[in-house]
């Protein structure tokens, strides 16, 4: 999956409003799936997400006005939707992985976000193991914090 630069609040907030009010069609919208609120603790059955510009723009029960012809539907029923996991403490390297072969293994389980400690390569190349964890943690399509 190719993944474009994300534009910036300024710049996109105008067309999630736009999508949010039917006035303008999502990117994608997510259907059927079961929706886990994570700050109300609430699991809300048959919730629909619209997506545009790679944000969301609508969340609730029904994102039918948020759909044209161009919109891509998934149709996720009997799965859930939940936010993207986050592992606060992690070192990528104690696994003999580089940057990308551990955001390969851990984003289709729902890993979207990455805090790692690179002390044992550190200990072993010094400031240019750190440097070269960084470099290649940017290209990925995750959020590695190194």
């Amino acid at each position: 999956m190719k993944h474009k630069p994300l534009l910036s609040w300024a710049d996109c907030a105008p067309r999630l409003v736009a999508v949010a009010a039917g006035r303008v069609a999502a990117d994608l919208v997510i259907r059927g799936g079961t929706l886990v609120n994570v700050q109300s603790r609430e699991v809300l059955p048959g919730w629909q997400v619209a997506v545009a510009e790679g944000r969301f723009a609508y969340v609730g029960p029904d994102a039918s006005h948020c759909i044209g012809p161009q919109t891509d539907v998934v149709d996720a029923t009997g799965q859930f939707l939940i936010p993207g996991l986050c592992d606060g403490h992690m070192h990528i390297e104690s696994g003999m992985l580089t940057p990308a072969e551990f955001a390969a293994a851990v984003i289709p389980h729902g890993t979207t976000t990455m805090f790692t400690d690179p002390h044992e390569i550190a200990n072993v190349l010094g400031l240019r193991g750190v440097r070269m964890m960084h470099d290649e943690a940017l290209l990925q399509p995750i959020n590695i914090f190194t």
